[in-house]
């Protein structure tokens, strides 16, 4: 079993690695993964993006965590319908004062899990907000969930199931609660995004293919998504 890589990053970036992040690709690679998805973690600082981050890639869970500084990624392999998909989920800072450097992050997205604290009224209010932004910088189809974690608070809830339901369903979203800290849904989440990727995908490599019989294929294939309308036990403190 692989080992998910974990790399915190503030403004220093390979070029290379931009440069593809720019041009708002999806990758598929012939070797040891056949598809590699950007997804951005966004939401106001506190809601618990990075304890989300931790869960699904190391499964583990930090009670004192600290504020993202920056821009944080991990990445972590599984399989989507038969095939070997790569997920670099990369979360975003919420503090205001980091705002200015985020847009840079949004380019290349093919996903997004928006989050909300359920026991937060303010975090859910600014949601729209955060979904503007998203869909300013990002391609107009990204794939969309909007999460309410922290669902293990419920006795503080200050946001109901339903709400966070409706401005799904209004803004043509997909939705969850979701528990970090009791991981619940964290796994269900990252596994809905990615199939509705890979279907997308799949859809885009398939009207290519007919169109395109004779183009014989090279050893990386580049697909352009921007024409398109595991284990439950947990384990210890990380580190932010």
């Amino acid at each position: 079993m692989k080992v998910p890589v974990y790399s915190k990053f503030l403004l220093v970036l390979h070029q290379p690695f931009l440069h593809g992040l720019r041009e708002g690709m999806a990758y598929k690679v012939d070797h040891e993964y056949d598809y590699l998805f950007k997804i951005v973690l966004i939401g106001d600082s506190g809601v618990g993006k990075s304890n989300i981050l931790s869960r699904f890639t190391r499964n583990e869970f930090c009670l004192e965590s600290k504020s993202t500084i920056g821009v944080e990624f991990a990445t972590r392999t599984l399989q989507v319908e038969g095939k070997t998909v790569k997920a670099q989920i990369w979360d975003t800072a919420g503090q205001e004062r980091y705002r200015a450097i985020t847009s840079a992050y949004y380019r290349g997205a093919v996903g997004a899990l928006l989050v909300y604290d359920i026991t937060k009224a303010q975090s859910f209010e600014n949601v729209t907000r955060w979904l503007r932004e998203l869909r300013d910088h990002a391609d107009s189809n990204i794939v969309i969930m909007l999460a309410g974690n922290k669902s293990d608070l419920n006795h503080l809830r200050a946001v109901q199931e339903t709400d966070g339901q409706k401005l799904a369903e209004q803004e043509g979203l997909s939705f969850l609660e979701t528990s970090a800290l009791e991981a619940q849904n964290v796994e269900k989440a990252f596994q809905m995004i990615l199939l509705d990727i890979y279907q997308i995908v799949s859809k885009k490599a398939l009207a290519a293919q007919e169109s395109a019989k004779a183009v014989v294929p090279t050893q990386r294939t580049t697909i352009n998504v921007g024409d398109y309308g595991n284990n439950n036990q947990r384990k210890g403190c990380c580190s932010n």
